[in-house]
């Protein structure tokens, strides 16, 4: 059996649970890394999983002997089946903060469950800490964002469109990735005090400031980087705030470390901002790996204890309406005595 079911296993058991639901896609990737569409069903007797003929090849061309996992049709699953599943099981667990209630009614239902447990988010967990394997996906990912990175500042002149460098850079990873881990911001002038900008027809011009934030994805594991840049010499104004950024940014990965708490050190760069006249008006960062935004997420709101391997961003900005706005992100692998940053394009100040 795969290592990461076997850990499961045993989880269950120290939580008095014989049997699991597992409906999350990326919670099915991660223990089996099956990414069709269907159920992961764990039973003291085995583990199944059910989807339909679409997807019966698909499934079989991932798996192997080592998971011990059984694929069903569920066309081939009759009612007496579905109630057998789970006879033995005094507890079963469900993704409480997956699944509608509409599905929960109807798990008990078709399963006839005798008690249903909550399980408190034990996958999400285990996914904050990134083994050999997943690390290397995720380095990967990220040195293809350097490279990406590198090319394009040599691709973008004056009067082309957001749109074209964002489908420039989309096309990059799609030729050698799995494609691209999120929307790609490219945000120019006026356009870059949005955060979460979505690419437009504007023209870069001179003296402009352009924000790019993009990723990939390596083996269904992500990347994250966002780099601010600029078109001919920037105002004393946009240096002074892009030097307020990247010292932040700095400073924060001196705080990234086992043991550090996350939100301690975003309210550290929170009073700097402040005592400068500025805001931090979003989270300092966020875990990274089969989703782009996952545990932990590194802000006001979730106080996490940072651990060795943990992957993580850190991405202050500073954004003035109507104006221009500046953020610098990294993705980072936290380690026992500080943070290994994964991605590492240029931060000093870049004028194409």
């Amino acid at each position: 059996m795969n290592s990461k079911l076997q850990w499961l296993r045993n989880k269950m058991s120290s939580l008095d649970m014989q049997g699991i639901i597992i409906s999350n896609p990326i919670n099915i990737k991660y223990l089996t890394n099956i990414d069709a569409e269907g159920t992961l069903v764990i039973t003291p007797k085995e583990n199944m999983y059910i989807t339909d003929a679409r997807y019966i090849e698909h499934v079989h061309s991932i798996l192997t002997l080592f998971d011990e996992i059984i694929v069903y049709d569920v066309n081939d699953l009759s009612k007496e089946d579905y109630e057998n599943i789970f006879m033995f099981c005094e507890n079963v667990g469900f993704e409480e903060h997956y699944i509608s209630y509409a599905d929960y009614k109807e798990y008990i239902r078709k399963y006839k469950i005798h008690n249903f447990v909550e399980t408190e988010y034990i996958i999400e967990k285990q996914r904050m800490i990134k083994d050999e394997e997943e690390m290397s996906n995720i380095i990967k990912a990220c040195n293809i964002t350097d490279d990406c990175y590198k090319y394009i500042l040599s691709y973008i002149k004056s009067g082309m469109t957001e749109k074209q460098i964002a489908k420039e850079i989309d096309d990059y990873y799609i030729e050698r990735t799995d494609g691209i881990s999120f929307d790609t911001i490219v945000a120019s002038g006026e356009n870059s005090s949005k955060p979460h900008a979505v690419p437009t027809n504007r023209k870069i011009q001179e003296h402009d400031i352009i924000t790019i934030d993009m990723g990939c994805k390596v083996n269904g594991y992500c990347s994250d980087m966002t780099r601010t840049f600029f078109v001919g010499e920037p105002t004393e104004e946009m240096k002074e705030v892009y030097d307020l950024v990247l010292s932040n940014q700095e400073f924060a990965l001196d705080q990234y470390k086992e043991g550090a708490s996350t939100r301690q050190v975003t309210k550290m760069v929170e009073n700097d901002f402040k005592l400068n006249g500025y805001d931090l008006i979003h989270s300092l960062g966020h875990g990274v790996g089969l989703e782009i935004h996952e545990p932990p997420y590194v802000g006001y709101r979730n106080d996490t204890t940072l651990r060795e391997n943990m992957v993580v961003t850190d991405e202050p900005g500073i954004y003035i309406p109507g104006k221009f706005g500046v953020r610098i992100e990294d993705t980072v692998q936290i380690t026992k005595f500080g943070c290994v940053s994964l991605t590492t394009s240029e931060k000093g100040y870049v004028i194409i």
